[in-house]
């Protein structure tokens, strides 16, 4: 029987490893798989509003001359705040990648948020919020979404948000193509998670009712209380068990969580068999239970920012003693106490993370709601094999109570033995998948590694003529700046501007403007025959020419080829024939200090100017002789 013990031992702590590897592993490919295929089309750079007093509404917002503006990271976080905050971005047009677009603010538990869009003259308004009764929203999503205009016209959009609890907002332009395949995923692994929770929720229910055993009861209560504190935290609970019922909205989180810390609560004692060690402790355990207790009632009637406060109080107070004796136990050897503490620690991990990314301590790359699920499923799995080795260990108990003495002395050697030969069996396994999950790492790093550095390449090509654009031009203006400053060589720039193209966008329509922007792009792109000399898309039908090591004249001489060349070249687009001519200004220096290619830069952008009063179609190489 002893060996039986000793078999049963082994093959739980093997169990138990080998079943974190594999969670963890799930959860690191699905991570993975978000982080690659679930990016938003566009994530905006976000303004915030400064001032003392902020107005309501965008009219009286457009009004305030006091009003600034600064830049904030995006997701923008501020903490717990009942205060308003304003935020603004701007899109170059309203269709990315001309498809139609959602914007997405990625935080379900805000009370309430106006939006507008503004193009031009129009202004296109909403207003939503968990304030509000759900079927009231126009996108039925749990969480906030809304369409953009269906054209390609600049946008500039406008946000104000109010809430009780903590204040992020995280914004996304999405494609919609991209986006239903994102949501798509998203609810494939929430439906999973769920559904875990639900089949173990439900087991439990069943072993209570054959067993009678109220730990699987406590248990049932706590994944129940735990899934529904996850879905209301995700907007699903609002969207599917009471999209009308606004007030418990307001205050679910505050009851579903202080619920879920009941059952925790007394679900620890029973599992730890706390009343066997300490009466103190015990006692400890109860007076949480009831205070918990008192604040899941509470939490109806008080304000939501009282009761998360008094919640958070009692968590942490928890959350030190449940771990406090779960470690106390694990060092007095008690049975799956060490497990215990494990399958907590994952749960209070995520929770940690997630709390410093909301309070914007942190900044995570996974949302805060993601880790929690990811921390409630690993302790969720680790909790439900924790009680059955429990139950199966007093059941046993029972049993190797009346046979230890008989078979005692006949087995002691070979239970030795075989002991050690289990033990070296799950160690060598365990180190081989060690081996082997290092290993998938590194390719998976590997692989992200390569991913990046093509991502950060087309970061700096313009889409429309394949050349480098503005992004490109500025990091490789500075680099060149500081080389003609230590090399003491000439650096030369050339600002190039297409003749009368809003005359050709006018007559001939976008489509053969671009083509236009195309032929001149290839057109100065085929005249460069230096490695280290670079054209760039700067803006519109702007384009900027980097000459290392070059003088004035030779860039004048270049340059003044280009425009020579586009003149004689037309562009033919649908069988017509479309001339062309630019104007440039080239500039030209030795850099003898930090920010001098500024000063550079800003010489050739006003030959350019000079060239186009002059007449265009030349090349300014001196204000005072133009060319």
């Amino acid at each position: 029987m002893q060996i039986l013990a000793a078999t049963k031992l082994v093959t739980q702590k093997t169990l138990f490893i080998l079943t974190s590897l594999i969670v963890v592993a799930v959860l690191i490919i699905f991570t993975r798989s978000a982080l690659i295929n679930g990016q938003p089309t566009v994530q905006p750079t976000l303004l915030t509003a400064g001032g003392d007093s902020l107005p309501a509404t965008l009219e009286e917002l457009q009004a305030d001359k006091s009003v600034s503006w600064n830049e904030i990271p995006n997701p923008a976080n501020f903490g717990y705040s009942d205060a308003a905050h304003w935020l603004k971005f701007d899109l170059p047009a309203a269709r990315v990648n001309h498809s139609e677009s959602y914007l997405e603010i990625d935080y379900p538990l805000l009370d309430y948020i106006d939006l507008w869009f503004v193009q031009g003259d129009s202004v296109s308004h909403f207003t939503t919020g968990d304030s509000q009764p759900f079927q009231q929203r126009k996108l039925k999503y749990h969480g906030f979404l809304f369409a953009l205009p269906d054209n390609d016209k600049p946008i500039e959009v406008f946000i104000y948000v109010r809430s009780r609890s903590v204040v992020k907002v995280p914004v996304k332009v999405w494609q919609r193509e991209i986006f239903s395949e994102h949501t798509a995923n998203t609810n494939l692994i929430m439906g999973l998670f769920f559904g875990l929770l639900l089949a173990m929720g439900l087991s439990n229910l069943f072993f209570f009712f054959t067993t009678r055993s109220l730990t699987f009861l406590f248990y049932t209560g706590y994944v129940f209380c735990l899934g529904l504190t996850l879905a209301t935290v995700h907007g699903f609970s609002f969207k599917y068990l009471w999209p009308q019922q606004v007030w418990f909205q307001g205050q679910s989180v505050g009851f579903l969580a202080s619920a879920t810390l009941v059952f925790a609560v007394i679900f620890s004692a029973s599992l730890l068999e706390v009343h066997k060690h300490s009466r103190w402790l015990s006692r400890c355990f109860n007076g949480l239970a009831i205070a918990f207790a008192v604040l899941t009632l509470s939490s109806l009637l008080l304000d939501y920012a009282m009761s998360i406060k008094m919640f958070l109080v009692l968590l942490t107070i928890t959350v030190f003693l449940i771990m406090g004796v779960a470690v106390w136990f694990a060092y007095r050897r008690v049975n799956i106490a060490g497990y215990y503490a494990l399958a907590w620690s994952a749960l209070l991990i995520s929770a940690l993370s997630a709390s410093l990314d909301n309070l914007g301590v942190v900044s995570m790359p996974i949302p805060s709601q993601v880790l929690l699920v990811y921390g409630a499923t690993i302790e969720a799995l680790m909790l439900s094999f924790i009680l059955a080795i429990s139950y199966s260990r007093q059941r046993d108990e029972i049993l190797f109570a009346k046979e230890e003495a008989l078979i005692r002395e006949r087995e002691v050697v070979s239970t030795k033995q075989e002991l050690i030969d289990l033990q070296q069996r799950a160690q060598d396994d365990l180190e081989y998948k060690v081996q082997e999950r290092t290993l998938e790492l590194e390719i998976a790093l590997r692989e992200l590694s390569d991913a990046n550095r093509e991502l950060e390449k087309l970061n700096t090509i313009d889409p429309l003529t394949g050349i480098r654009n503005r992004r490109h031009f500025d990091k490789r203006l500075q680099a060149e700046g500081r080389r003609s400053r230590r090399e003491q060589t000439s650096l030369a720039l050339a600002m190039i501007d297409i003749d009368h193209f809003k005359q050709i966008n006018d007559r001939f329509g976008h489509t053969v403007g671009d083509a236009c922007i195309r032929h001149v792009a290839q057109t100065l792109q085929s005249l460069l025959k230096r490695p280290s000399d670079d054209v760039c898309r700067y803006g519109g039908e702007e384009f900027a020419i980097i000459l290392p090591n070059t003088d004035l004249q030779g860039a004048a001489q270049l340059v003044e080829t280009m425009r020579q060349q586009l003149e004689v070249t037309p562009c033919i687009v649908d069988s017509q024939t479309i001339s062309l001519t630019m104007s440039s200004g080239v500039a030209s220096a030795v850099i003898a200090h930090a920010e001098a290619e500024m000063d550079l830069l800003k010489l050739a952008d006003e030959r350019l100017y000079a060239a186009k009063q002059a007449g265009r179609n030349q090349v300014v190489a001196t204000i005072e002789q133009p060319h």
